[in-house]
């Protein structure tokens, strides 16, 4: 038997950014049933690859393991989730270059033709993440190959099992242990391997201002992957032109629709696209580069927690469409961190611009926070706000 810690008994683990008022745990009993499972069976050995691993549970719990691993790799989306990890482990006592930290673009260090021993996922929200990801694994997932993912079963459906099978090979699913399930695949290495869809393209609409017509690229995960969501289509034509502009940025960016149309409304200006996705990031890079030539247009594309690490009064406009989703749980946690980091980025006459639901009363943070905030659209879902740092 695998000497694999389960938390919460034998590991402290935090998410990041840590709040002790933050009752939201690193883990859940999709990790636990998981790291149960391993612990009752053979002992690890060899390469695991830890997928979806959302703060770090997973992989730090194996990083600590008395096994024969040699090494462990997490795959992750998420900065977040990295950071997480990176935190986690020193927690605990491991160094941080104990878990080989990837992110979802990249390759997966090591040869190319060396199978990986074992494979865990932790099922993504997005289904085209996870489809995505196994088809970049698959290459390295022998027939020899354990593969174990894991889930709530509200995270489980017909399709995601549909997607292991499809890409891996035979696929089963254990009984639910509290509201949590397992995956069990055995790879067939002569599946038939048809091409990888991912990225996708689509042309924006016409009439949505600068952006109008322009190509969208986006990375498998990416929000509204497949079409201009309607959020964003309203926001688009109330976008500011500033002649003041030096640097705008793109908060929050997912596939950069609202940082390019930025770019060309404001064509003096650079342009910093953010997100604490790695295939936002992506996406809005390649979006960016579907428009402009290389070194046409200053741009720049951070993985980061919202706008820490800015250096204040440099930025001149925050472009805002805040995420009200942590996985499976509704915060506003999010918002009003990018909210305090854009306020203290920006210079006096800066603005913040956001759209966002109605219901979500973002007026009222705003407001308490710069002092000041204008409604400059609504409609009866959505409203565009505007704050100035005075």
């Amino acid at each position: 038997m695998s000497e694999v810690l389960v938390p919460p008994a034998e590991l402290e683990l935090t998410r990041f950014p840590h709040d002790a008022r933050d009752r939201l745990r690193a883990w859940d009993a999709a990790d636990e049933y998981l790291l149960r499972h391993l612990g009752e069976g053979p002992e690890l050995s060899g390469h695991v690859v830890v997928f979806g691993d959302r703060w770090g549970a997973i992989s730090t719990s194996l990083a600590l393991s008395g096994t024969r691993v040699t090494q462990v790799t997490q795959i992750s989306d998420s900065y977040l989730g990295r950071r997480a990890t990176a935190e986690n482990l020193a927690r605990n006592g491991k160094e941080r270059s104990s878990v080989a930290l990837v992110a979802t673009p990249d390759e997966v260090p090591g040869p190319v033709d060396v199978p990986i021993d074992v494979l865990l996922v932790r099922v993504p929200k997005s289904l085209a993440l996870l489809e995505d990801q196994l088809w970049r694994l698959r290459p390295l997932v022998g027939s020899g190959t354990t593969v174990v993912g894991t889930g709530m079963v509200t995270e489980i459906h017909t399709s995601t099992l549909a997607a292991f099978e499809r890409i891996l090979g035979p696929t089963r699913t254990s009984p639910a242990v509290r509201k949590a399930r397992l995956i069990l695949c055995e790879p067939d290495p002569d599946l038939p391997r048809p091409e990888n869809p991912w990225p996708l393209t689509y042309q924006l609409p016409d009439g949505i201002g600068a952006a109008s017509g322009r190509p969208v690229v986006n990375y498998a995960g990416t929000f509204s992957a497949d079409h201009l969501d309607i959020g964003t289509r309203f926001f688009l034509p109330w976008l500011p032109t500033r002649s003041d502009a030096a640097r705008i940025v793109d908060l929050g960016c997912g596939n950069g629709v609202v940082g390019l149309a930025a770019a060309l409304a404001n064509p003096g200006a650079a342009v910093t696209f953010v997100d604490e996705s790695y295939q936002a990031l992506a996406s809005a890079r390649a979006t960016f580069e579907a428009t402009f030539a290389p070194g046409e247009r200053q741009a720049e594309f951070l993985a980061a927690d919202g706008m820490a690490g800015f250096e204040p009064g440099g930025v001149d406009l925050v472009l805002n469409n805040p995420p009200f989703h942590s996985h499976q749980a509704t915060t506003d946690a999010t918002a009003w961190r990018m909210f305090t980091g854009a306020r203290a980025a920006l210079r006096r006459g800066g603005e913040m611009w956001v759209v966002g639901n109605r219901h979500l009363g973002y007026h009222v943070k705003l407001k308490r926070l710069f002092g000041n905030c204008d409604v400059m659209a609504s409609n009866p879902k959505f409203v565009v706000l505007r704050a100035m740092r005075r």
